[in-house]
């Protein structure tokens, strides 16, 4: 009996959706969640519509079956945009999602007025089941049916331009999205072909969505992000903590609980002020954030460790960038300050022997220096021989700087800044070796963990250089290693500085950097001629360089091509 295949249909949507329920995540797309949602709603309105024993009684199921045509379709539509990463505009989606209301709200008239129905249908029975027939359409139900075919079209050209043009979009997906959708353009076109007194929109809404439960299962495959994050929360050696503005707390990951075993006192939703660990070594960081959001990074030693930590707001995306409390982010960062201890102690003794004016030992600071640069240069797979040639350039720059000196510059300042240029990458020493070392592009998230070395790099040195009598070589070699990329037109990192607000250390640096980065061998690129690497610096200038400085890179430029001639790239 038909009732029996309404029944059954309804039964697989809601086991289909305890499925979806159990493996979901929330890096699913949203649109198969509403899917999911509507599927089982839609086939719940057919089971009603074949027990109706009068045309008044299957209007409602009848409204409710349209759900699929203007939401599941578009959902459909958003999913494989989504998916294949098709560039939208937000009111393109708006605009389909007004439509699609507007339409499924003449669907509700049926029965109270003859836009989207004239009349009511009559019902039958076949199979043992109701059925309505003799439906007069209305004007609107044209436009519903306009509505769905040109969903389909977009579809279908999204499919097919994304198979052709998208390398990056997994073909199975599309094949996949491709089945689903035109089993769905049968059910809604074809099955009257075949019959009208039962529904096959069910099982075709069935078939997709077991079609795209697989589908979301097999799309986390494709984003090593997602379980990339979820391991670093759980299992990574960053730790995580979150506390809201109320200073209550509200969780964190397992690294974080080994590191801070105190956490483990903490109650959800209860606020730290009867903990006193907290009280004295949270509470005071939170405080120090609030007068001065710069001030978010700190070292906690205990147990023999030191931890690097860094405070930041935590912020809902989805409720328009709300602040709604504080996340601390906690490493392990007892290798790397033994590391720098061990290079400040390096640091007093050549201290003392500048006091004694020994010559010799200020040579073995800059070899010592050099030789830091090189060991961090010797993680690096795609930079060699980076620190010796972007300090010559800064030396062949700051030579024609010198030679009228427009810019007031004390040869102090000159020698400083040449001495600064192979600390300006020390930063990476703090990138994780797989990153450093990948022998090709990075991904985007690679290179934001990469972008961190600038401000990390200051740090460092700045804690290298901290008590050094030469006050001024310390400011100039911290902003070199923080600023020197920062671009003039603002859009650089770490701090998106502009203009004059970059300092002129840095942004000589800059020049040198990029110019070396062009003209050498990496091993995602080959070297660029001299032509080739002169028209990008030039195209830069006034937007990622210093405009004032174009003169003095035109008159270093034979020297700088004439030493890259010989220089080992």
């Amino acid at each position: 009996m038909a009732i029996y295949y309404y029944a059954i249909m309804l039964g697989i949507s809601i086991l289909l959706t305890v499925v979806y329920a159990f493996i979901f995540h929330k890096h699913f797309d949203p649109n198969i969640t509403i899917m999911v949602i509507l599927i089982p709603i839609i086939n719940l309105a057919f089971v009603f519509m074949a027990l109706s024993k009068t045309p008044e009684e299957a209007v409602i199921p009848l409204k409710i079956s349209y759900l699929g045509g203007c939401y599941v379709l578009l959902s459909t539509l958003f999913l494989i945009i989504n998916t294949c990463g098709i560039k939208t505009k937000a009111w393109m989606k708006a605009v389909f999602f007004v439509v699609s209301t507007a339409v499924y709200v003449t669907a509700l008239t049926i029965g109270y007025s003859d836009i989207f129905y004239v009349g009511l249908p009559k019902i039958g029975e076949a199979y043992g089941a109701s059925y309505l027939y003799d439906k007069h359409y209305g004007f609107m139900h044209t436009v519903f049916y306009v509505l769905v075919a040109v969903y389909y079209l977009i579809i279908v050209a999204a499919i097919v331009y994304s198979f052709f043009k998208k390398k990056q979009v997994p073909r199975i997906i599309l094949i996949l999205i491709s089945i689903s959708v035109t089993i769905a353009m049968i059910g809604f076109f074809g099955a009257r072909l075949i019959t009208n007194k039962i529904e096959l929109l069910p099982i075709t809404y069935n078939v997709g969505m077991a079609i795209y439960i697989i589908i979301v299962s097999r799309l986390r495959l494709y984003n090593p992000s997602d379980s990339v994050i979820d391991s670093l929360v759980q299992k990574g050696d960053t730790g995580f903590i979150s506390f809201d503005n109320k200073m209550r707390y509200l969780g964190s990951n397992e690294t974080a609980k080994k590191m801070i075993p105190e956490l483990n006192e903490l109650m959800i939703d209860k606020p730290i002020n009867g903990n006193p660990w907290f009280m004295e070594n949270i509470l005071p960081l939170i405080k120090e954030f609030e007068s001065d959001e710069e001030k978010n990074k700190h070292l906690l030693e205990r147990d023999g460790k030191t931890y690097f930590i860094n405070v930041n707001r935590l912020v809902l995306t989805h409720l328009w960038h709300a602040h709604k409390g504080y996340q601390f982010l906690i490493t392990d960062d007892t290798a790397n300050q033994q590391y720098i201890k061990l290079i400040k102690t390096y640091n007093s003794q050549l201290e003392e022997e500048v006091i004694k004016k020994t010559r010799s030992i200020l040579d073995m600071q800059d070899k010592l220096v050099m030789g830091m640069a090189r060991m961090v240069e010797g993680r690096d797979n795609s930079t060699g021989g980076h620190i010796k040639r972007t300090s010559d350039g800064v030396r062949i720059l700051m030579g024609e700087i010198m030679k009228e000196n427009e810019l007031g510059l004390s040869e102090e300042f000159c020698k400083d800044i040449i001495k600064a240029a192979p600390m300006h990458d020390l930063g990476k020493i703090t990138v994780d070796d797989q990153i450093l070392r990948k022998p090709g592009r990075f991904t985007p998230e690679e290179f934001e963990a990469m972008k961190t070395h600038a401000a990390e790099g200051a740090r460092i040195v700045g804690q290298i250089l901290e008590g050094t009598e030469d006050k001024e070589f310390a400011r100039i070699a911290v902003n070199v290693a923080h600023y020197h990329h920062e671009r003039w037109d603002g859009s650089g990192y770490p701090c998106k500085l502009k203009g004059e607000e970059i300092p002129l250390e840095a942004r000589i640096m800059a020049i040198a950097d990029v110019y070396d980065a062009l003209v050498s061998k990496r091993v995602y690129k080959e070297k660029m001629s001299f032509d080739e690497a002169h028209d990008i610096i030039m195209s830069g200038m006034g937007s990622q360089f210093d405009k004032s400085l174009e003169k003095y890179y035109l008159a270093a430029r034979p020297a700088l091509e004439e030493y890259y001639k010989h220089a080992d790239s």
